[in-house]
Parts: structure tokens; C-alpha cells; sequence
């Protein structure tokens, strides 16, 4: 979040995934609005830049300290950081200088990591080194975060403490997208809408590889129903189905029943349905519209999808499919029938309706924008 009355943040983040591992670096540039934003944002360039390149951390630190210009009224040139790099196997190396304390969650359990003190080119770097285990959440965050609420809602602030009782509360099931918008979203509340400082959360979580496959039909084909469905159970993880065609295909080629749940109707998106082997059957375009309106601006929106939808959780086709996709998985298949259900030809519905190949490629590139795995199969 940016302070408030300001266009742009004072803090940076960069991420960059490559063949040794993947790195974070959360910058926070001094001061706020242009010309903090110019320092965090070199400052987090030139560390991944860098570290990816092979150089060491004191040479990172010399460099940042070298390159970016002096404050005239503080004396400082600098920006903050924390540098978080993870090899793919598993180690975790942490260099910290003048951010906040990072937190680790592991077994519901948190701990401040505050690290070892080394000097670089006379200044003060915290340095941290770990193994990585399944399930393992890392949160870096600005000050922002631990300001949120001074003098307002709070004495002094949200300080580590009472952040590190919060994600201890958070189920360690969601994504770290997903823990970074509610924490985002206290900060909000704290802040009473109006930041006082900018604002940023850094989170990173270990898991393995997480499968859906979501199929929408029907093929243009009727040979291809057999192949499409004898993909969809092969495939590992949670499946799921979309629009009363595709589900009387799956249906049909299982040999099994396909039924709808009638009790549970919410206004605008129409009920689920139920067929053995599959997680979850909804109806087709009416829903992924609303999955696409969703995940449309989802990265940049500050609200978590449980605060978006809030009450009709339960019962909202489209709310389930987001949980699932956002969630609960790191990679998405989907599997597309060309053919366009006649009922969408009825005058009665939107012309946008029959342009379901448009509604899920859009869906697509905004998964793949929130990092997530996706392919496309056409039939």
C-alpha cells in the first residue's frame, strides 16, 4: 500500500526464479513518494542482479551503499532490505539491513529471526542460514506494517509480537498470496484507510508441486468426449468441471449420475452440482464470467477472496472454484471444448456469453500473473 496521498510506493519488491533456486528481495527506499521509490527500486535491482550473477552479499551491500545518492538533511544513502535467497535444495539464506525482523512459521509454531550481526563496509547486516522444510512460511515485512495503527487505533503500533499472533491464527493451508492480502488487509483497517507509511508484505511458502485440471466443454467432436474425460481422472489433483455439458459428458463416460444441488441457490451464480470422482461440478460460462471478474484485478486488490465474498462462501460456485485455483494449487490444466452451447445462441443471453475460449484465456494469463503453472488443451 502507498502512503497515503502518494502515487507511487517507497517500497520494492523483486522475485526471480532461476535454475539454483529463486530470490526475494523487499526494499524500502528512504523517505516516501519518487524519490523513495527510485532508491528501493535500484536498490532491490542491483541485489537480485547480482546475487543471481554469483557476487557475495558484502559485495551486494558495498555496492548499494556506493551507488545510490546521499540524503542531504539525513546523511543517509541508502535504502533498507531484506534479501531472501532459497537454493532448490532447500537452504534459505537471509541478509537483513535496517528492515524489520523476519518471521518463519513451521508447525503452527513462529519465530523472529533476528540472525547474526556482521559488519559490510561499515554498516550493520544481519545475517540468517537455514534448511527449508515442507509447509514452511517465511513473512518479510517494511515498517509500514509495524507502524500500522500508531496514534490511531493503537499506542504504538502493530508491533512483531501481535503480527506473529496473527499468522499463527491463519490456516496454514491458504497460499502466501493469499496470507500477504490479510495481512495487507489488517494493515488497512489499522491504518483506517488512509496509510501513514508505505506499507509492504514479503511472504514466500514451501510446497510441492499442486495439480487441477478444469475441464469445460463440450468438444467440438463428440470421438474426443472419451479422450477429454480419461484425461481429466488421470491427471493428479483435484478436478474440476464446468457447465451442464461437460458435466453429462463426464457424466455419461463414467457411467455414473450427475445431479444439482437445488437447496443451495445464490442469486447471481447458478447452484453446484455433484458427479462421483470429481471435486466439483458447476455451471459453465455464467460462473468462470464471474471467476474472471474476480481474479481480473486480484493482484492488485488488497482483499482476500473469504473478504470478498464473505457470507455465501458455502454456496457460491464461482467462490469455490477461486479457492481452489488460488489456494490450492500451483498448477492448472485446463481442457476446452470448442463447441458453443446452443442455449447461449438464445436472444435471450449476452453475445459475450457464447465467447467462452475468450473468458477462459483471460482467466489464464491472470493466473499466470499471480505465478501460478498453467496449460491449455484445445478440443
Amino acid at each position: 500500500m502507498n502512503k497515503d496521498k502518494e502515487e507511487l510506493c517507497g517500497d520494492k519488491v523483486e522475485i526471480e526464479k532461476f535454475d539454483e533456486g529463486c530470490i526475494a528481495v523487499l526494499s524500502d527506499g528512504l523517505g516516501s513518494g519518487v524519490k523513495a521509490n527510485i532508491l528501493a527500486t535500484l536498490t532491490s535491482k542491483i541485489a537480485v542482479t547480482m546475487i543471481k550473477n554469483g557476487l557475495s552479499i558484502a559485495e551486494v551491500v558495498d555496492t548499494i551503499i556506493n551507488t545510490l545518492p546521499t540524503c542531504k538533511v539525513r546523511n543517509l544513502a541508502y535504502s533498507t532490505f531484506t534479501i531472501i535467497y532459497i537454493s532448490n535444495d532447500g537452504e534459505c539464506y537471509i541478509a537483513r539491513f535496517d528492515n524489520p525482523e523476519v518471521l518463519f512459521k513451521r508447525n503452527g509454531k513462529i519465530d523472529i529471526i533476528k540472525g547474526e550481526e556482521v559488519i559490510i563496509s561499515g554498516r550493520r547486516v544481519r545475517e540468517s542460514k537455514f534448511n527449508l522444510k515442507k509447509d514452511d512460511i517465511i513473512v518479510s515485512v517494511s515498517d509500514g506494517v509495524i507502524n500500522a495503527g500508531g496514534g490511531k487505533i493503537l499506542n504504538l503500533g502493530w508491533d512483531l509480537k501481535n503480527i506473529s499472533e496473527y499468522i499463527q491464527l491463519i490456516p496454514s493451508n491458504i497460499s502466501s498470496l493469499s496470507l500477504t492480502k490479510k495481512l495487507i488487509g489488517i494493515c488497512d483497517d489499522l491504518y483506517l484507510q488512509k496509510p501513514g507509511d508505505d506499507t509492504t508484505v514479503l511472504s514466500i511458502k514451501i510446497m510441492k508441486n499442486k495439480h487441477v485440471t478444469l475441464f469445460t466443454g463440450p468438444p467440438t467432436d463428440p470421438e474426443d468426449d472419451k479422450i477429454v474425460v480419461q484425461k481429466l481422472i488421470k491427471n493428479t489433483g483435484k478436478k474440476i468441471v464446468c457447465g451442464g455439458s461437460a458435466a453429462k459428458i463426464v457424466a455419461r463416460e463414467l457411467d455414473t449420475d450427475f445431479e444439482m444441488d437445488m437447496k443451495n441457490i445464490n442469486g447471481d451464480i447458478p447452484p453446484i452440482g455433484y458427479i462421483k470422482n470429481i471435486d466439483l461440478v458447476t455451471e459453465g460460462v455464467l460462473t468462470l464470467k464471474k471467476v474472471l471478474e474476480v481474479l481480473d484485478d486480484y493482484k492488485n486488490n488488497k482483499y482476500h477472496i473469504d473478504d470478498i465474498f464473505k457470507d455465501d462462501k458455502d454456496k457460491n460456485a464461482a467462490y469455490k472454484i477461486l479457492k481452489i485455483l488460488i489456494d490450492e494449487c500451483t498448477n492448472i490444466d485446463f481442457l476446452v471444448g470448442r463447441s458453443v452451447n446452443s442455449a447461449y445462441q438464445s436472444s435471450d443471453f449476452p453475445d459475450d456469453l457464447a465467447a467462452k475460449i475468450q473468458i477462459v484465456e483471460k482467466i489464464k494469463d491472470k493466473l499466470i500473473g499471480l505465478g501460478k503453472v498453467v496449460n491449455a488443451l484445445y478440443y
